[in-house]
């Protein structure tokens, strides 16, 4: 999705010119005004927005304006990650009767029938949105309540029907919610911990609201067996191999060997996606950001070797030192005005993760990787080849294990990623510490 703002250019009398905005989602487009106003001079063209300090003739503030400005990207985010999530495929018109309802006016909407009593389905619409705006929900988090939504709905007819009720969620009913997850959906248990984390916390809301009565949410706590998730990343061989590997031409035959040793061939299919692929990932690797904040990079945010971003999902302000990797990278699209303000090409994140896995592929990364996982009281054992654990978030841990193994210091580290604690280091640690235990041990070899 793109929200873009820029500012007509014919002005009124007192110098202001209307702020317009485009909205792409999935392919339509709709252009409108935002209802906003600012002088030329007052308007920072890169950052999209009002410049600090600045008012417009008619005595808004800049930070009214942004804010407002803000709102709209927000809730945007948030209508396509509903459409996803749903299936939805929203044309021209269906953009324009969405900003109407909730920026603009609504006197030539279609006429709509008057709403019925409130019911669970509405308590949740009402949390989502509310938790939703208060907590600036990415487009991620808004689908996994639309997943929970189906789950919740799947659940319901299974069980005869229509729409689930707050009074179905007794202990008997969690414990059946569980099952079901587990024995239809299939689901590992620590999905299910998931599920069950994002559902109680909806009956708790709904609870301290007054809309829920049953309280048996507050003390059900299923024993769900859980195996240490492992962490996957390239080491700096691999790291290497993936940064300078030549992308065959579209239609290449590629001979390739699997871990047992087996040879097959692999066909090369948009090779233009895969150079972009391996750049966008190479680029996480070396600065520690999301694949979301690479994305959503501009050129603004890079001052000479060092970039400068409030990262999207946790919305901290950080500054990371660029390396020669990184610089080299950038270099490669620095002629690029077709990207606009952006420093990399558009991919979406279920895309990326596509190329992202014939990427590495390719690039021979078949390592047999062990993984055990536990639906309800059975030990699941699976081995996979490396190259299918890959996505985008790779680059993140891929950055923070190497990093650390080099020696920098947590403390540093923890700086460039926006870690606020060692929790969530944790377990990168634990896995420098084996790898070093695993060098030393070489030297018993000699």
């Amino acid at each position: 999705m793109a929200v873009n703002f820029y500012l007509d250019k014919r002005t009124d009398k007192k110098g202001d010119a209307p702020i317009r905005m485009s909205i792409m989602i999935q392919g339509a487009r709709y252009l409108t005004s935002t209802g906003y106003k600012i002088a030329p001079a007052k308007w920072d063209e890169t950052k999209q927005q009002a410049r600090k300090g600045c008012s417009n003739a008619a005595g808004l503030t800049w930070a009214v304006i942004n804010s407002a400005l803000a709102k709209i990207a927000e809730h945007f985010a948030k209508y396509e990650g509903e459409c996803i999530s749903t299936g939805t495929h929203p044309d021209t018109e269906a953009i324009k009767i969405e900003f109407a309802r909730h920026f603009g006016r609504t006197r030539n909407l279609p006429t709509q029938e008057a709403a019925p009593a409130f019911g669970f389905w509405d308590y949740y619409a009402q949390f989502v949105d509310e938790r939703g705006s208060e907590n600036s929900w990415t487009i991620a988090t808004h689908q996994k309540f639309a997943a929970l939504k189906k789950h919740l709905t799947d659940f319901a007819e299974q069980h005869g029907e229509k729409k689930p009720t707050f009074e179905d969620f007794n202990a008997k009913g969690l414990t059946a919610f569980v099952t079901f997850l587990r024995e239809t959906k299939q689901q590992k248990n620590s999905t299910i911990g998931k599920q069950l984390g994002f559902l109680k916390w909806f009956l708790r809301w709904a609870h301290l609201k007054g809309y829920n009565t049953t309280t048996d949410f507050q003390t059900f706590a299923p024993k769900l067996k859980t195996a240490v998730k492992k962490v996957v990343f390239l080491d700096w061989a691999e790291l290497m191999r993936v940064f300078n590997y030549e992308i065959p031409d579209n239609g290449a035959e590629v001979k390739l060997t699997d871990a047992d040793g087996n040879e097959y061939t692999k066909i090369v299919h948009d090779a233009a996606a895969l150079a972009k692929t391996r750049d966008i990932f190479c680029f996480c690797c070396f600065t520690s950001l999301r694949y979301s904040d690479a994305a959503n990079l501009k050129r603004a945010d890079i001052h000479g070797e060092t970039l400068t971003i409030t990262t999207i999902k946790t919305a901290d302000t950080i500054t990371i030192e660029l390396n020669k990797f990184a610089l080299a990278i950038l270099e490669k699209y620095a002629e690029r005005p077709d990207l606009g303000s952006y420093v990399f090409p558009h991919l979406c994140n279920q895309r990326m993760n596509i190329y992202l896995k014939d990427l590495a592929e390719l690039c021979g990364l078949n390592e047999p990787i062990a993984r055990t996982y536990y639906r309800g009281s059975e030990r699941i054992d699976e081995v996979t080849p490396k190259y299918e654990l890959i996505g985008t978030h790779t680059g993140r841990r891929t950055f923070i294990c190497n990093a650390l193994m080099l020696g920098i210091p947590a403390e540093i580290v923890m700086k460039w990623t926006g870690h606020s604690d060692y929790k969530a280091m944790k377990p990168y640690i634990d896995v420098t510490n084996a790898a070093k235990a695993v060098a030393m041990s070489k030297f018993n070899d000699l």
